[in-house]
Order: C-alpha cells, then structure tokens, then sequence
C-alpha cells in the first residue's frame, strides 16, 4: 500500500525539497544499478519512492507508474512479493558490500558487529518478504 497525496504528511518546505532533491538522487542511482550489477537497483528504488511520498505525491506516482522503473518497486509496496532470483542478488550483494566494508574501511570491531547486525536484518526482512512465482509461458 502506497500513500496518495491527501495522506501525504505536511513537511516544511525545506524538508521537501530535501526529500525530493534526496529521492531524485536515489532514482539516478537505481537508473546506475541497472547496467552495473554491483548497484542493487531496487533498493535505491524503494528508497527514492520513500522520498517522494514525503515531499512530492506526483513523483511518487510517476516512479510507480514508469515504463521501466515502476516494476522494480511496484512488488515490493504492494506486497505482491520478490522474485527468488532477486531476492538471492539482493542478499549476496548485501553480504558482499557489508563483508568488504568490514574488512576494508574499519578495524573498529564494534563498527563491524553493527555492520553484521544490519547484513543480518536485511536479511531476516528479505526472506520474509513475499516470493512471487514467475508466471511460465
């Protein structure tokens, strides 16, 4: 379920336009993730709609509603679920980026358990999330 603009939250007008600027940000760097695969693009995707519906309804319904880009998120807010096959890009690209954040940009061990947390939650939350059967021709 997605929010239309009556149920839109009333932000300042600076906030807007930061969640816009912020949500426009986001799509350029889905629109990025399709050709490189180490981009995931749908979670850049959802992001970039969580935006919108803060600070522009009209940019929201239009990311929906988008030739290409609507259905990297549409399964995802309307519950209608995830493939397997993303769910499984998903997930190993999440444990790689975190893995090598891990290794790579701290020695802090503390950083790094939060950085597991987080691999791990995402995790929980991407298997639980509904796996959408691929219609066979």
């Amino acid at each position: 379920m997605h929010k239309t603009e009556s149920q839109s939250v009333k932000l300042p007008g600076i906030y807007r336009y930061l969640y816009f600027i912020s949500g426009v940000l986001l799509v350029a760097i889905g629109v990025i993730g399709i050709f490189l695969p180490i981009l995931p693009t749908t979670i850049f995707l959802i992001l970039a709609s969580a935006c919108f519906i803060k600070s522009s309804p009209q940019a929201n319904e239009w990311l929906r509603n988008h030739k290409i880009l609507g259905m990297y998120i549409k399964n995802y807010q309307d519950k209608s679920g995830l493939t397997i096959k993303s769910k499984i890009f998903n997930i190993t690209l999440v444990w790689i980026m975190i893995s090598a954040s891990a290794i790579f940009f701290t020695e802090l061990w503390y950083i790094r358990l939060l950085l597991l947390a987080i691999a791990v939650g995402i995790t929980i939350h991407l298997l639980m999330v509904k796996t959408k059967k691929i219609k066979s021709s």
